[in-house]
């Protein structure tokens, strides 16, 4: 069993409880405009020219995107941060592109940690069939649930694909009772609209658990990798939020019960 990851980032404190290794694996089946990591949208390992410039020269290296993994390979890196993750209550976090399209790769990798008694996380967009869902919800601890639109036209005009799959799929989750955050990419001109906000606040409103929120403004930082890898970047025009509309939006949310937390 092999899978294509694109990076392992050590000593993450971003993508859940403690101290973790996030795994990034290629892959994606939306096509987010705002999306940062544009280079896991294929499941193709590429490579491009990295330009560095040191004292005014400038000098050219080949770059690989994607590299091949057994999930002996991956466990043996796991094993490396394991002290890390019993003093933190930490763990191992699977994020993309969307990781559940390497379904097989993941439902092996997911067990083997939890017979080591490693915490499992998933960053997920949720859009999988529910049978892989229910599946995969029994090797893993958290799921941090992407929630884009509720409007099933504008998430089908900004990430390519429908939602109703997705919405499906974490009411399947909150049914099971498994740990789940809610992460909301807000955007602004996009999804930050009262509108989409109250749509989103009666859907989780009627789910059986009340999850946390959090709340990641959209920020310009992945913009030069599109330019690098020849993507086509659709947020030339969209200003990233200010900091007092954010507050507003969280506020909005909290008076209507949620826990809120803010991401970066």
């Amino acid at each position: 069993m092999r899978g294509i990851v694109f990076d392992i980032k050590h000593f993450a404190i971003h993508d859940g409880p403690g101290i973790r290794q996030t795994i990034f694996l290629k892959g994606c089946p939306l096509s987010c405009w705002w999306c940062h990591n544009p280079e896991s949208r294929s499941l193709d390992i590429f490579s491009y020219l990295k330009k560095e410039t040191i004292d005014g020269v400038s000098s050219f290296s080949e770059s690989i995107i994607g590299k091949e993994y057994s999930v002996e390979e991956i466990m043996l890196e796991i094993n490396k941060d394991v002290i890390f993750f019993e003093e933190s209550s930490g763990g191992v976090t699977l994020s993309g592109g969307e990781p559940l399209l390497q379904f097989d790769f993941v439902l092996e990798l997911l067990s083997s940690c939890q017979k080591l008694d490693i915490h499992t996380c998933v960053d997920t967009t949720g859009n999988i069939s529910s049978d892989k869902i229910v599946r995969v919800a029994s090797f893993t601890d958290l799921f941090l649930y992407d929630l884009k639109h509720l409007d099933n036209n504008q998430h089908i005009k900004h990430t390519g694909v429908s939602n109703k799959q997705i919405l499906n799929n974490l009411k399947i989750l909150d049914e099971l009772g498994k740990d789940i955050q809610i992460r909301f990419p807000l955007i602004p001109t996009i999804n930050d609209d009262e509108s989409n906000i109250y749509l989103m606040m009666d859907f989780l409103s009627k789910l059986k658990y009340k999850y946390q929120i959090e709340i990641l403004p959209y920020h310009k930082i992945g913009k030069h990798k599109y330019e690098r890898f020849g993507y086509t970047y659709k947020m030339n025009n969209i200003s990233e939020p200010d900091t007092e509309h954010v507050l507003v939006i969280a506020n909005i949310f909290r008076n209507a019960g949620f826990e809120v937390v803010m991401g970066g």
